[in-house]
């Protein structure tokens, strides 16, 4: 549920949800379990940001476990797109959102906030004929190499230096993230 800021104006007392008031302030939030839908208005909302003002900084705010890769994949693509730099602010990260925390242009992390990597997992049970499962491997393993090479590439690590913490759950404590180039700075005020 989204608070409400309560303003008076000339015609009383008017509600406006928080959320609102912040994107106004060119804040937005990364909260919860990314989705199709949720990146979907991610995108929208950057988007608009990007048209309202093309080179002001956004601020992504992130605290999420991860999700669909497919879907992160879309919103860190146009993150990379738009024009105005993308502040991350990173309150807790894991999978898919450590990726999308890692490729902002200023990476900010709370000092008790915790970054997890892996490798990109298969949802659900798995099932089907030997040519289906080789054929849903050999994506995976595209998926792997993409992910991959994103953090490579924003956290300076050769892509086997990758590998090496993506094999396993990897958990980074806010010092651990900043000495291996996942975060930029620890913030103690925002």
């Amino acid at each position: 549920m989204t608070p409400n800021i309560i303003q008076e104006t000339s015609q009383g007392l008017s509600h406006i949800p928080l959320q609102d008031a912040l994107f106004r302030e060119r804040e937005i939030y990364c909260i919860g379990e990314i989705t199709r839908e949720y990146v979907h208005a991610l995108v929208m909302q950057l988007r608009w940001l990007q048209h309202d003002s093309p080179s002001a900084e956004i601020t992504l705010y992130i605290d999420s476990p991860g999700g669909e890769v497919g879907s992160g994949l879309a919103l860190y693509d146009v993150m990379q797109a738009i024009q105005c730099p993308i502040r991350t602010v990173c309150a807790n990260a894991a999978s898919m959102a450590a990726i999308l925390f890692a490729a902002g242009s200023q990476r900010e992390i709370l000092p008790h906030a915790r970054i997890m990597i892996h490798d990109p997992l298969i949802a659900g049970g798995l099932g089907g004929s030997a040519l289906q499962i080789d054929s849903i491997a050999q994506d995976l393993m595209k998926t792997r190499a993409i992910t991959a090479e994103i953090l490579a590439r924003h956290t300076g690590h050769t892509i086997a230096e990758v590998y090496a913490k993506t094999a396993t759950d990897t958990y980074f404590d806010a010092t651990a993230a900043v000495a291996w180039g996942l975060a930029d700075r620890i913030v103690t005020t925002l």
